[in-house]
């Protein structure tokens, strides 16, 4: 009787880790996993091993990271789905990894989440005019620097695959959109929400009308949240079955969009449009937040949210992954994140 294939998944009910996690225990081969998840509480721990996957508690902020090294030491794979942008986590980790090379001779593996702000410009607004970077240029994304955003964390990832000891895919999504199913949300344990609308969302609540970041023209590029974790499994099937067809550490940025170019207006005119159907709303039409809104909803941060990051996942398509929902259905998705986010107060 052959083992079990040992997985240790953080970040599994998050709104894209849940969604992953349920394509694994939906997978052909899920009797054949053995699936550890890092919860912040016993009690969604307890919900989970109601669906087979046993846990441990602990968070990314705990002073002590040593659990996730523990974990890490005895699986085959790792998953992390969450806080792409915190590195000591990521290097307790990766010295768990580390040791369970050390100890099997085979680098195990680790299927990280990163973000296409590493391609990032700071637009403010005011252009969309940023070039279409696609996850095969190699050369210009292993020169990122490590001040851009997620290259703290994705250059020592890198580094670790380059050393021998893990195999390293880096699954890298622009903009996440949809409202995700399974079990995980059944059991009422898995974030709805998406990650980047909401910032939006909210202060258009508060101002009753859709707002944009200096002329709204900056663009991103988008994915539904189901084909994100399609994503996921055609990497992980294609890793066992095929693992020279996936590019791995150097080569190992999967970037994740559909085709779609969606700008800060038409993300605020959506807005605009669900809040007026909800009977919250001044006008259909978005409006340009000021200067005083600026710092007063988002401080000094508000750059960061009206920037160019225009991606092809090229990698991916070439494995098979074949992504369906495209803008229309991305502008679909804002009324729903509207009518969740006003349910809980609005914030």
């Amino acid at each position: 009787m052959s083992s079990k294939l040992n997985i240790f998944f953080t970040g599994a009910t998050g709104y894209i880790g849940g969604t992953v996690l349920t394509r694994l225990l939906q997978h052909p081969d899920a009797a054949s996993f053995q699936i550890i998840a890092l919860v912040r509480s016993a009690e969604k721990g307890e919900k989970l091993k109601t669906l087979g996957v046993d846990f441990i508690v602990g968070s990314y902020t705990d002073e002590n990271l040593g659990f996730l090294t523990e974990a890490a030491s005895r699986a085959d794979v790792v998953i992390a789905v969450t806080d792409s942008d915190n590195l000591p986590p990521a290097s307790a980790i990766l010295a768990g990894m580390k040791i369970k090379y050390e100890k099997s001779g085979k680098a195990p593996v680790l299927m990280h989440t990163s973000g296409s702000a590493i391609i990032m410009d700071d637009a403010r607004g005011l252009h969309g005019d940023l070039a279409v970077v696609s996850d095969l240029e190699v050369d210009k994304l292993n020169a990122l620097p490590v001040q851009a955003l997620h290259r703290n964390v994705d250059i020592p990832i890198i580094e670790a695959d380059k050393a021998g000891y893990i195999k390293a895919y880096l699954i890298t999504p622009g903009t996440v959109f949809g409202v995700p199913s399974g079990p995980l949300v059944d059991l009422g344990i898995q974030h709805k929400s998406s990650m980047q609308l909401p910032y939006f969302i909210g202060p258009a609540i508060a101002r009753k009308q859709g707002g944009y970041i200096g002329k709204g023209l900056s663009k991103w590029s988008a994915v539904h949240v189901e084909e994100v974790a399609d994503l996921y499994r055609i990497i992980f099937d294609t890793i066992r079955s095929n693992p020279d067809a996936a590019g791995h550490g150097p080569e190992g940025y999967y970037f994740v969009e559909n085709n779609i170019e969606y700008s800060g207006l038409d993300a605020a005119r959506a807005i605009s449009e669900a809040l007026v159907d909800l009977g919250l709303g001044t006008s259909r039409e978005p409006s340009p937040f000021s200067q005083e809104e600026l710092e007063a909803f988002y401080g000094n941060l508000w750059p960061l949210l009206a920037t160019n990051s225009l991606v092809k996942a090229d990698r991916g398509r070439a494995l098979g992954w074949s992504p369906k929902q495209g803008k229309v259905e991305f502008l679909a998705s804002v009324k729903p994140e509207v009518e969740a986010l006003i349910a809980k107060g609005g914030n």
